[in-house]
This record gives C-alpha cells, structure tokens and sequence, in this order.
C-alpha cells in the first residue's frame, strides 16, 4: 500500500468506515485488513438464526465479493496487523503497519475497528476440548456442529449471548443447564423485573438456571469435558460448555501508540482517539454518551457501530460531523424478542406496562422523571414509539406510561410540556 487509509479490523465498523470514505467521495486507496479468513459478515446471527442451522455461513457475508474491486478496496484477510507505527512528526503521511507474516503496509490515514474477544475463564479445565467460546464465524460453525451430538450443555454466563445460545440448545431437545455468578440475569442491561421475567422464562421452557453460582473448573475424560465443578462444591455433568461472560476490547495496537484507554479505546463524539490523526470505532471504544455526551460508555451494538464508523469516515477526511443517535439493541432468544432503545445506565424509576405473565410488556426507564430507554419484550410498537421519542428529545410522562388502553405513540409529548413524577 502507497498511501490512503489504513482500517484495522474487517469488522462491521471496519467495512462501514471504508463503505462511507467512498460515498463521501474519498477516491485515495482503501485497505481494510482482518484476521479472519473471511470477508466481513454479520454477527447477531450467529448466536440465533446461524446456530439454529437455519442459514449458512455464506449468507451472513455483507457484501457480495465483487463489491471490495468495484468499490476500489483492497480486502486483505487472513492477516494480523502486530505492529503500527505514524510518522516522525505525528502528523498523517507516512505510517507503516506490519503483520505477523512480516507484510508491511503504508498508510496517510489510520483507523482503528479492531473489535473485542471473548472474555476467558482461567480456571483448572478451561483448555478441555468442548469448552467453547462464542464471538467469530468459526467459533460458531464449531459450536453448530458440537451441538449435534452433545446431550447435556452448560452455559456459563446468563447475559445475552449465553441465553440465546442457550434457547437454541434447548430447542434443540438439549438438556441445558444455566450459569451465572450475579444474583441475577443480564443484571447489568436490564431492571430487576425484566431480569425476573426471563428467569422464569427460561425455566418454564425445560431450562435449569443456577444463579449466584460461579464455575471453579472442568473436569474431563480423554481430554473431553465431562463435568463443571461449581462454587458450592457440586457439579454438573457436561459434553459441551459455552462460556459466554463478556469480552475484553482489544486495545493492543492503540496501547502501542500510546492512544488513551480506558475500558477500550478512549474517543470523541466524532470517532478521535487521543490522537488527532487516529480515528477508532466499534465495539473496542468507549465514548460520550451518545444522546448527553456525558460520561464515557462502551456500546456493543449494530447501530453503533454503523454511527461511529460513518462518524470517523467523516474525521478522517477532516469533516468533524458529530451526530446525535439513539442506541438501539436487540436480543431474541427462541420466542422471545427484547427490543432496547435508549441507555437506561443511571436510571432511579422505571414505569412496568404490561403484564410479565403474557409474554409481552415493555419498561421505561427514567431519571428524575426523565425518559431514558425501553426494554420492550415482544412489543415492538412500544419499542418504536420510545426511539422515536428518544431521537426527537420527546418524552412519555411516566404517570401515564403504563395506560395499555393508550398506544405508547399516542402519549410521546415534548420534553417542555411532559410530566415529571414526584
């Protein structure tokens, strides 16, 4: 490479920041580098549809493979960039990156999508054949494939991702047994009555959950996993383990730079990281909060990562084009589809609409009577009112929130005219 942008990462950030360079009217060249061996696909699906064996791995690509010639980028996968280094001055023009196959690549512009991996248990047994993570294409082919002969699957970790996999796995006719060391599931995303209602989901659908209980190690017969010792001193027979108990950014290369970190890659509301000449984006930052621009946050989300990718398209280029967007997120687990808009991070009430026990209800969140977000379990109106209320600084007053009889549309009033509960 003799020039142009360098982006680090061929994730969905990585492929939105090189898509939107091109229909900014960026005509400099175009490298987007990845480790996988694999064009960039999409990755919801991996822990639904695709662990199902309902759709291949083919599908899950984002483009077809002519669109990288056509669209003057050169997709380099299969390669991991070790090594990044900027010009003596600091300023854009002559960086060098280098890869673990000793290929050096130049650049005049740099960006950073380089993702997260799977946070890992370090516990006697971890290395067991059949203790599986779940974040890439190919830990979910090999997962797909281990599912069709196991009987007795653990799930270690009761957030999003362990649960989907785990609706998978007992849909599939598994005995499934559940996880988690926090008194309660996905506690750390949803209020205590939405983490109550899947609990008692789950299990009404054949699935053991053990809260309040963390793995200590694995026990194994010829080198395959055949049990997980539990904190409480049993255990639990087991063929297949998925440990799904978060991800760690990966802040290696921006470490190398000498880039701010904190919890990932430190930038601003247009995708800067400490470096003016450095752009980063995806699920390996953290950033203002995307509505106040108050306080650092990490997203892990579609939508942010097409926001901030299309934000630092927009740096690179010397554009400061800061957007306002609502965070957006979704998680299907067998039948039940949450929906959330909004970031519910510091709420003090939350306001119940609907019934739990019908399967479809939704819960606002709010700060001294503030809107701040929905989880909406099988309600995608209630879901959609509050993005757009969100996005248009409208609000739902929380005295009439819960009133089913009303669409939650119906009730969206400026922030002015709303009221505040006592």
């Amino acid at each position: 490479m003799t020039g142009g942008t360098l982006i680090v990462g061929a994730s969905q950030a990585g492929l939105q920041l090189a898509d939107s360079l091109r229909r900014l009217g960026d005509t400099e060249p175009i490298t987007l580098v990845g480790e996988e061996n694999h064009p960039p696909y999409q990755r919801p699906p991996l822990s639904k549809e695709f662990l199902r064996g309902e759709t291949d791995a083919e599908s899950l690509a984002f483009r077809a493979p002519s669109y990288y010639a056509d669209a003057g980028i050169a997709l380099i996968s299969g390669e991991r960039v070790t090594g990044v280094s900027l010009s003596a001055s600091g300023r854009p023009g002559n960086g060098v990156a280098t890869t673990a196959s000793g290929h050096s690549l130049r650049f005049d512009r740099l960006a950073l999508t380089v993702g997260a991996g799977p946070r890992r248990l370090t516990v006697p047994g971890a290395d067991l054949e059949g203790v599986c993570y779940l974040r890439d294409r190919d830990d979910a082919s090999d997962l797909r494939a281990r599912l069709g002969s196991a009987s007795r699957v653990v799930v270690v970790g009761g957030g999003f991702i362990g649960l989907e996999a785990a609706a998978v796995a007992r849909a599939l006719g598994k005995d499934v047994t559940v996880v988690e060391a926090a008194e309660r599931l996905i506690a750390r995303a949803v209020a205590p009555v939405v983490s109550g209602f899947y609990l008692h989901a789950h299990r009404r659908r054949g699935t053991r959950i053990l809260l309040s209980t963390g793995v200590t190690g694995f026990d194994g017969m010829g080198g395959q996993v055949s049990a997980v010792r539990l904190t409480d001193g049993s255990t639990l027979p087991a063929d297949l383990v998925l440990v799904g108990i978060g991800v760690v950014p990966r802040t290696e290369l921006a470490d190398q730079l000498g880039l701010e970190c904190d919890g990932g890659i430190v930038v601003d509301a247009c995708a800067r990281t400490s470096h003016p000449h450095v752009a980063a984006a995806g699920d390996c930052t953290v950033q203002p909060h995307p509505l106040t621009g108050l306080g650092r946050v990490r997203l892990e989300s579609v939508q942010n990562a097409v926001a901030q990718a299309t934000a630092a398209a927009a740096t690179l280029l010397g554009r400061s084009e800061p957007t306002r967007t609502v965070p957006w997120f979704w998680s299907f687990q067998g039948d039940l589809k949450l929906q959330i808009a909004g970031l519910s991070t510091g709420y003090d009430a939350y306001v119940l609409r609907g019934d739990p026990a019908d399967e479809r209800f939704s819960v606002l969140y709010y700060r001294e009577g503030e809107l701040l977000a929905v989880d909406a379990v099988n309600s995608p109106a209630d879901y959609m009112a509050v993005r757009r209320a969100l996005g248009q600084g409208a609000t739902v007053p929380p005295d009439r929130a819960g009133d089913q009889e009303t669409p939650l549309k119906a009730l969206v009033v400026a922030r002015s005219d709303a009221v505040t509960a006592p």
